[in-house]
């Protein structure tokens, strides 16, 4: 094992791989081989923040993953991209910055994950932060000496957004400054990862520097199959590339951030996790775990569709002469529609006063459009606009289970949406902001109508029926390898190392013990950049022996 290649394996360049190789990589001599099934991420839509459009739905570029029938969603099965191309999630997403709110991780810490409360994860979140705004005078400014690029758009929003703001108003809703790095019950402009007119994923932030760097190499277009072991040690891996198929050496540990989805797969691929289900397919059990791929979370949201009176996105970007025009401002300047995401406006609500935290997240788009069968957004060419809400921290459970020994066989995604009345009555309360949002005066003056759903359609069980029926995912899916108190209740323990063996470890969303209230990217990379800490330390640590990991 001293004579390995390389000191760290790292499977996939996503937001959480990209993240942990950058720190891992910076002494130039640590040895890190990172592994990613997808290809480059040099392609234009992909860097043009509107591009999230175009990249939706590419197959190239993702997955292309499907739940299986949710039964609580009338046995719909749900479209779930997941990057699969270099920088992962974050070269496909919509490019909102949201830390979450502080009881999201002093939550964490309560379930076993000790050392992830807001006063320990917080300090992480400033370091890997450069926000671009603007000063009182309308100047430039950077503030924070981050490589993570997250940027105030205001000044090139649709002048539509400013309605979200002052129908909030309306509502009696706080607003706030930056909503990036908000802490309670308020609305604002998102904040985005964008830097200079372009995406700032992953990639673009953590894995472009760590490139520059000898001690690392970058695999593309490489499927991994499985983690080898000797014992209970991991040793390397097995992965198919070009072709051929190829073993790996790793001399310290393989660390898995292939995500909520790819992470769980990969573990009972290599014969970790629950002892039934591997057996049954016919896998040797090198560790039977039953937690891996249980407790998988997600956000589900409803969106209502509506058609204004006045001139929003859509008379640019639904139109073609505009759009082309906007296109070469684009280009020329790296600003206006096409540097813009489509999420605007924003922010975290409590949808019922009794409750003590935000419980809700809302989004509002100067844009309306709809979905066409193979999930392509297709924008109206008339004036609209989209309000659209979800339950901050739902409660259904739900699992992700390998259906083959084959590994280009996707796994089984089973949602359980709206399994527990406490997300019953969230959905109520996402439809209820909707409808209060969009009946305040400063939207009502100028909404000619309700597009979707229909406006006749009023009843509050009929508005439940359409939730049923349209609710979608919002592509958060956390937990599935989530860090607790041992063996009983998770998969890891709060070093994120992979309870009962030795050399491995699971650093990505499906770590999170629960779903944060909000979007998951900026945890993510947080907790990517807290696990390379660790792992440091603990290669460093005098007594560091490799002993079998277990319980914290």
């Amino acid at each position: 094992m001293n004579h390995a290649a390389y000191d760290y394996i790292v499977v996939g360049a996503g937001s959480a791989g990209c993240a942990l190789v950058e720190r891992l990589t910076r002494d130039g001599r640590t040895r890190v081989l990172l592994i990613e099934a997808g290809g480059s991420d040099r392609r234009f839509w992909i860097k043009v923040p509107i591009g999230y459009a175009v990249n939706f739905a590419n197959p190239r570029l993702n997955w292309d993953y499907h739940a299986e029938p949710d039964a609580a969603l009338k046995g719909r099965r749900i479209y779930w991209p997941r990057g699969k191309v270099i920088g992962g999630s974050s070269s496909i997403n919509a490019m909102a910055y949201m830390r979450g709110l502080p009881h999201d991780f002093d939550d964490w810490s309560r379930a076993g994950a000790e050392g992830w409360s807001w006063s320990r994860v917080r300090p992480a979140f400033e370091r890997m932060e450069q926000h671009l705004e603007r000063d009182a005078d309308g100047r430039p400014r950077a503030r924070g000496e981050g490589l993570l690029t997250v940027s105030d758009l205001r000044d090139q929003m649709s002048t539509f957004s400013a309605r979200f703001l002052a129908a909030a108003r309306d509502c009696g809703w706080d607003s706030c400054e930056d909503l990036s790095t908000t802490t309670g019950e308020s609305i604002g402009y998102y904040r985005s990862t964008v830097r200079y007119g372009l995406r700032c994923s992953a990639a673009d932030a953590f894995l472009a520097p760590a490139r520059r760097r000898a001690n690392l190499r970058v695999m593309t277009n490489a499927l991994v199959e499985r983690v080898t072991f000797e014992g209970k040690r991991a040793t390397g891996l097995r992965f198919r590339a070009g072709g051929k198929t190829v073993e790996v050496a790793a001399g310290r540990e393989v660390i898995l951030c292939a995500g909520a989805i790819n992470s769980p797969k990969l573990l009972q691929l290599s014969g970790i996790g629950p002892a039934g289900l591997l057996r049954g397919l016919g896998l040797t059990v090198r560790h039977d775990l039953p937690e891996v791929g249980r407790g998988l979370q997600d956000h589900l949201a409803i969106s209502h569709i509506f058609r204004a009176r006045v001139p929003t996105l859509n008379n640019i970007l639904g139109r073609a002469l505009p759009r082309l025009m906007a296109g070469l401002h684009f280009l020329a300047a790296r600003r206006g529609p096409l540097g813009v995401p489509v999420n605007q406006v924003g922010g975290y609500l409590r949808g019922d006063a009794a409750v003590a935290q935000p419980d809700m997240q809302i989004y509002c788009n100067p844009l309306s459009y709809r979905s066409a069968p193979d999930g392509r957004p297709v924008l109206d060419r008339e004036p609209g606009y989209l309000l659209s809400a979800q339950l901050c921290r739902p409660t259904s459970r739900g699992e992700i289970a390998i259906r083959s020994a084959d590994p280009g066989k996707a796994p089984l995604i089973r949602p359980n949406s709206l399994t527990t009345e406490h997300d019953r009555d969230g959905a109520r309360r996402a439809i209820e902001i909707i409808n209060r949002l969009a009946t305040a005066p400063a939207l009502a003056d100028v909404t000619q109508t309700r597009l979707i759903p229909a406006p006749e359609m009023r009843e509050p069980e009929a508005l439940m029926e359409d939730f049923r029926d349209r609710a979608s995912t919002v592509f958060h899916p956390t937990s599935t390898c989530r860090m607790g108190r041992g063996p009983q209740d998770s998969v890891l323990d709060a070093r994120l190392k992979v309870h009962g063996v030795v050399g491995l470890r699971v650093v990505d969303s499906s770590a999170f013990p629960t779903v944060t209230s909000g979007n998951t990217n900026a945890p993510t990379m947080m907790l990517a950049t807290r696990a390379a800490e660790m792992i440091l330390e603990d290669a460093a640590a005098p007594h560091h022996t490799g002993a079998l990991a277990d319980t914290v």
